[in-house]
């Protein structure tokens, strides 16, 4: 499994739209809205890092979003 966090700004004002958005993408885990550098922080868990960077293709494509910083993990075995 691979376990990606991703930060996301968008358009100054367009929060709510945002979220409504985001939250309509299949594969997202958890969406939280947060304060400062980052409009909202994705908790993405995927199969592997094929759809993990599809996920976050999809997520930059969303209208809302200006920009993301994506990072990944994995589990120890």
């Amino acid at each position: 499994m691979v376990i990606g966090v991703t930060m996301v700004r968008v358009l100054p004002g367009n929060e709510r739209i945002a979220f409504n958005e985001l939250n309509r993408i299949n594969g997202i885990k958890d969406i939280y809205h947060v304060f400062g550098e980052y409009d909202f922080v994705i908790i993405i868990e995927v199969d592997d890092l094929v759809k993990l960077n599809d996920l976050v293709d999809i997520i930059r494509e969303a209208e809302s979003v200006t920009s993301t910083q994506t990072i990944v993990g994995a589990e120890l075995k």
